[in-house]
């Protein structure tokens, strides 16, 4: 038995942090229903969770940005388990062209608010209901570091703080249905939306220079692995994490400390 046999979990899963947490959650028991914009991607994953003799779960190709569809992986997977346990809001990115606020790129600005704050309201809103029937749920919010100070841009760095937010007040208003609500924050993590060619254009400088520059900003100096979040989640989705909620947990090598 597994830490989290017999529990259903939606979350993005398609690569990197998403993919490492889905996998992680199908070897501790779980079903999990995952979702994208890239359906290869998403069978792929599955396909491994077979291979691992997990249970085998659900994949829904959905566009977070699109209110109209952004709910379903959640009304999907509890039409076809019957049930929603735990949900990870991993969806994060910047938007527009021009991260500079003195070119007031406002469409930049308000889809990344969207992208990185708003998309978890709606995931969570459509989790909730079956969560407080059940008398139990756990949502998990991945943050960044730029969650808790400065180092993204003007519009990724103001959604990530707006998360932290959200986490407190969503906790507070739904634990006496059983419920827990925390925030996850990663640093810099080895996954493909992490670009030194981009990071470099962004910050005026080279691509190595880059990279020391950021891994300078952790006590052990090095960009951490997508695996290496999943036990801290593990325990947040768990019955042994039922004591913790409203909380803001950073698994970063230490960055910014």
């Amino acid at each position: 038995m597994g830490l989290l046999s017999g529990r259903v979990v939606i979350t993005g899963g398609g690569r990197g942090i998403g993919r490492a947490i889905a996998l992680g959650f199908a070897r501790e028991g779980a079903t999990i229903v995952i979702s994208s914009r890239t359906g290869h991607e998403l069978e792929t994953v599955l396909a491994t969770v077979v291979q691992e003799g997990g249970v085998p779960g659900h994949f829904v190709v959905a566009d977070a940005m699109d209110i109209a569809v952004a709910r379903r992986p959640v009304t999907e997977a509890i039409e076809r388990f019957g049930r929603l346990d735990i949900l990870v809001n991993n969806v994060g990115g910047s938007v527009g062209q021009t991260t500079d606020p003195f070119l007031a790129d406002d469409s930049g600005f308000a889809s990344t608010l969207v992208l990185c704050l708003t998309t978890a309201w709606w995931s969570a809103t459509a989790a909730l209901p079956a969560m407080r029937d059940a008398g139990w749920g756990r949502i998990i919010n991945i943050g960044s570091g730029a969650s808790k100070a400065t180092g993204g841009t003007i519009g990724y760095t103001t959604a990530k703080h707006g998360l932290v937010g959200f986490t407190r007040q969503l906790a507070a208003e739904t634990a006496q249905f059983g419920i827990t609500v925390n925030c996850l924050c990663p640093g810099y993590t080895n996954t493909p939306r992490l670009s030194w060619d981009r990071v470099a254009k962004a910050t005026n400088t080279t691509p190595a220079e880059a990279e020391r520059q950021a891994t300078s900003l952790s006590l052990q100096a090095r960009v951490l692995e997508p695996e290496e979040l999943v036990g801290m989640a593990t325990l947040l989705a768990g019955d042994a994490g039922g004591g913790i909620t409203g909380q803001v947990i950073s698994v970063d090598g230490g960055y910014k400390v």
